[in-house]
């Protein structure tokens, strides 16, 4: 394994609307991430349906209710290991917002994490669908938001409402792109275009990256019906290489000032917005 990073990364994971892939591309990236010798770990904080522990195989047997209800008292006691040594925070369904939880909630969520003291390089947060309150928070409190789109007409929209939402309201520039289950390059590129007119007629200031194109895949299926990341099962397929050249591409973006151990500034960063 690689030494640990002099910085920690934090991205955030959404989109504008449901069914366009997002918690496997947060999957993927993490043990595409941990393949190269990262210590990553990603936190499932879709809190009303948390799915990531489905798409990796993994069975928890506690989750991040627990932490919060004060069942548990450290993150290490719900945290699982996943594969190539990747880590996860598992959520569970019906957990209120973070902007839901009190005063003792927040403070404990805070001491919980800033105690973990294991070496870290990147921590992936992926959010629930949608704008809301907790999604803003998520995204406020990391240094790189990826919007996940796929070429569906909802979809573009969607991503655009987030966009415009976290710019106009939460004074977000800077927005990392994630084409999803594209049927060609070209397909990817018209997208791009598409979203980047929209911006610059309307939020001017909204800088667009495209980071990354995850073809439409056979071999995707699969893995999510098998329960385990393409990366994994089909590392050569043409997903799984796509998710190995979005993971050399993240490394290359810059970590935070916070350094190692620095997951307790990310979540109380994260609860202040809240």
């Amino acid at each position: 394994m690689l030494p640990a990073r002099a910085r920690l990364q934090t991205i955030a994971v959404a989109s504008g609307k449901g069914g366009v892939g997002k918690t496997n591309v947060s999957v993927n990236l993490a043990v595409s991430l941990a393949q190269l010798g990262r210590r990553v770990m990603l936190f499932d904080a879709d809190l009303g349906l948390a799915n990531a522990d489905l798409l990796l195989g993994l069975r928890p047997t506690r989750t991040l209710y627990d932490l919060v209800e004060g069942r548990v008292e450290s993150l290490e006691e719900i945290l699982v290991s996943g594969p190539r040594g990747m880590m996860l925070v598992p959520s569970a369904s019906g957990i209120a917002s973070m902007a839901n939880l009190t005063p003792a909630e927040h403070a404990g969520l805070i001491r919980a994490f800033s105690s973990f003291q294991q070496p870290l390089d990147v921590l992936i947060v992926d959010t629930s669908a949608g704008v809301n309150d907790a999604v803003t928070s998520f995204c406020k409190a990391v240094q790189e938001v990826l919007v996940v789109v796929c070429d569906e007409p909802a979809s573009l929209t969607d991503a655009y409402a987030l966009i415009k939402v976290l710019h106009q309201d939460h004074g977000l520039r800077r927005f990392r792109m994630i084409c999803n289950m594209i049927s060609s390059p070209e397909g990817a590129r018209r997208l791009m275009r598409k979203l980047t007119a929209v911006c610059a007629q309307y939020l001017p200031d909204v800088m667009l990256d495209a980071s990354g194109i995850i073809p439409m895949d056979e071999h995707l299926r699969r893995a999510v019906q098998r329960r385990a990341p393409v990366v994994e099962l089909y590392p050569g397929s043409p997903a799984g290489r796509a998710f190995i050249d979005l993971a050399r591409k993240v490394e290359r973006w810059p970590g935070s000032d916070a350094g190692l151990g620095g997951i307790g500034f990310f979540i109380e960063r994260m609860l202040q917005s809240a």
